[in-house]
């Protein structure tokens, strides 16, 4: 290792040659934004080619959890070889099937670039790549514009965010049946489409199929939804060593959760080794079988996204599923049916948490829930989905006596489409946990 930087780090984590086994792999330590940070901000240390060697590229991440800017450097030699990888990889297993026939194939994104922001950029990089296909860089779009693009003679896919794609079943109303016909794959970015958005979006487009591109800033093609009926996500071959960690940065078994770690594996410029991405992940097996042999996991929600309840961490992602089936079962609502969104707001000074889910009948569904439930009915539904929501190293750290004695308020509010009670970030996506600390 030519650099200081990179050497010295090493060294400290005992590893002074360059691993021959993924055990030795991973002994070296896992990276976070604040390392990114370090390295590849202001006199860029960790580079190994210098910046006066030109070609490279600079972009913004989301900054670091102590609130500081953060800035990545690509080489745009070497992001050229991933986004050909990725593109060749999409086509092949992800797109084929879907955009068939001889007629003028298209590819837009909604994704926008703006102050070094970089998704449409490194996604757009990826998705012009794909073999066969005609790329469009929309940004976001209006419906006159949507309906202009659908208007293109071919079949069609849309990557964009989960909120973007979203909103694709208003933004397509009124448009020609044979435009709706002709929009075969929606790709939404990181995160959740909600089960009401899926059917809203099939029902205006009765040739969708509705796929997951999973991507971060740092990673533009992490995993990638081959099957519309099933969650995982599928690696590129050759382009990132994804890993699957637990809290002391080693490989959890199959099956189980953990924290997403990734490595570009065309990062020779600017390398940055095991980087935590800020998300959770179940590892599951690798492919087998005709198709590609890769490894295959499955989004389990954001880091951050845990509901902090005395001491105890429950998953935010799991508490929902929990409460959701708990509500079905009880008849007082289908949130699946109804939910625009959620979100939760954790108030840990007032041990209150609420459950807030924008609908369109708020006064409608208040009343039958309140009506099925009764007065403490919410209360007890959250206390029995909890203990369902722990992880597997946390079975019987509660129950639902325990999580009684907390001395939490557990609340389900309904308010309308796009209320402000339920809050989102610069672009649009809706975090599923608000921890009000």
């Amino acid at each position: 290792m030519l650099n200081p930087l990179w050497r010295d780090r090493l060294r400290n984590a005992g590893t002074v040659r360059a691993p021959e086994t993924y055990e030795a792999w991973q002994q070296i330590p896992l990276s976070d934004k604040d390392i990114q940070r370090d390295f590849f901000m202001e006199s860029r240390p960790g580079m190994v080619v210098p910046l006066t060697r030109g070609e490279f590229e600079i972009v913004a991440s989301g900054g670091t959890s102590g609130g500081r800017p953060l800035e990545v450097v690509y080489s745009l030699r070497e992001l050229k070889d991933t986004y050909e990888i990725a593109g060749r990889f999409m086509g092949a297993y992800q797109l084929a099937a879907y955009l068939a026939g001889t007629d003028p194939k298209w590819l837009f994104t909604t994704l926008a670039d703006y102050q070094m922001w970089s998704s449409g950029t490194m996604v757009g990089g990826v998705l012009q790549h794909v073999p066969g296909v005609n790329y469009v860089g929309a940004g976001p779009v209006t419906a006159p514009v949507l309906e202009h693009m659908f208007s293109y003679r071919g079949p069609k896919a849309l990557m964009g965010i989960s909120a973007g794609i979203g909103i694709l079943s208003e933004l397509g109303v009124g448009m020609r049946q044979e435009s709706r016909e002709s929009f075969r794959v929606a790709l939404y970015g990181s995160g959740v489409l909600s089960q009401r958005k899926r059917v809203e979006l099939k029902a205006l487009y009765p040739n969708l199929s509705i796929l997951s591109y999973f991507a971060a800033t740092q990673a533009e093609t992490i995993g990638l939804q081959l099957d519309p009926d099933s969650p995982h996500l599928s690696a590129v071959p050759g382009l990132h060593f994804i890993e699957i960690v637990d809290e002391n940065g080693r490989w959890v078994p199959e099956g189980e959760e953990g924290e997403l770690v990734v490595t570009r594996l065309h990062a020779h410029e600017a390398p940055l080794l095991r980087l935590k991405l800020g998300d959770r992940m179940i590892r599951r097996p690798r492919t087998e079988g005709p198709g590609p042999k890769t490894q295959q996991f499955e989004f389990a929600g954001r880091t951050g996204d845990v509901l902090h309840i005395n001491d105890s961490q429950y998953s935010a992602a799991r508490a929902y599923d929990a409460v959701r089936d708990e509500l079905k079962a009880a008849e007082a609502v289908d949130l699946d049916e109804v939910a625009h969104e959620v979100q939760f707001v954790n108030y840990r000074e007032g041990k209150v948490i609420t459950l807030v889910v924008s609908v369109d009948d708020v006064l409608g569904l208040t009343y039958r829930a309140d009506t099925a439930l009764g007065p403490y009915g919410v209360q007890q539904v959250f206390v029995n989905a909890l203990p369902r929501s722990l992880s597997l190293f946390n079975h019987g750290e509660a129950n639902p006596a325990s999580i009684e004695k907390t001395g939490y308020t557990f609340q389900l509010k309904f308010v309308p489409r796009l209320s402000a009670e339920i809050e989102r970030t610069a672009v649009g996506k809706v975090p599923l946990v608000r921890d009000r600390g």
